[in-house]
């Protein structure tokens, strides 16, 4: 599968006023932590992730290869997408063709994307207690956005994803917190090895019961201080 270089995009970055940092992180209670100064907050990821937890660790237990794949896959596809944004020249190089698909099928909705503010940045935030690292905060379709890439087997319906777009909700509140920012809407981006491409976006707001939620749930059950 050949990548047609004449069709790519070149993307303006917006420059930062405020330095980004990277904080160490550390694992415990069955999740990932961000250490930030003398906070050691809980991750997005792990937080939304909480209840369905053991759901997809047995899966990944029964099958290793294709969770193996899947990760494999995931990881491949972002650095490709990340390095595409920020104007790199070999961005496919050691894709293979199943990546390269699922890149060429995301590809017309990257187009979309445009001032672009972070890429895989760290963020925090001292209202909800969290932190993580967002995929891009961009302009999308001219509104600046939190925005999530994904591939996945099959296509999703929008029920499934729910802790995608509480994730994004969760960042959108960072970004907002820490440089005084709104964020216009939320947007999930999906290329399915069915062919099928998925565009979602959304009013961050809408998921704001969503993301307490889960973060109620998280605490209940880690009734320890992440400070301890």
């Amino acid at each position: 599968m050949i990548y047609n270089m004449h069709m790519r995009k070149t993307y303006t970055h917006v420059q930062l006023n405020e330095e980004m940092i990277s904080p160490t992180t550390e694992y415990q209670n069955g999740g990932r932590y961000y250490c930030i100064g003398n906070e050691k907050y809980p991750s997005v990821t792990t937080v939304t992730g909480w209840e369905k937890r053991n759901f997809f660790a047995k899966w990944r237990r029964e099958n290793p290869l294709e969770s193996k794949r899947v990760l494999s896959r995931g990881n491949n596809l972002h650095e490709a997408i990340e390095k595409y944004i920020n104007n790199e020249e070999d961005f496919l190089n050691d894709c293979n063709d199943n990546v390269v698909e699922l890149f060429n099928q995301m590809k017309p909705m990257l187009d979309n994307i445009d001032n672009v503010h972070a890429q895989e940045v760290a963020l925090w935030s001292g209202l909800l207690k969290l932190a993580g690292r967002v995929d891009c905060v961009a302009e999308y379709k001219g509104k600046l956005s939190i925005i999530d890439f994904k591939g996945s087997t099959n296509a999703k319906r929008e029920k499934q994803i729910e802790n995608y777009f509480a994730q994004a909700c969760a960042y959108a509140i960072m970004w907002q917190e820490r440089f005084n920012k709104p964020i216009e809407q939320v947007v999930i981006l999906i290329s399915n090895e069915d062919g099928i491409t998925q565009e979602f976006a959304r009013d961050p707001r809408e998921y704001v019961p969503t993301l307490k939620k889960m973060i109620d749930l998280y605490w209940e059950e880690n009734t320890q201080l992440i400070n301890t």
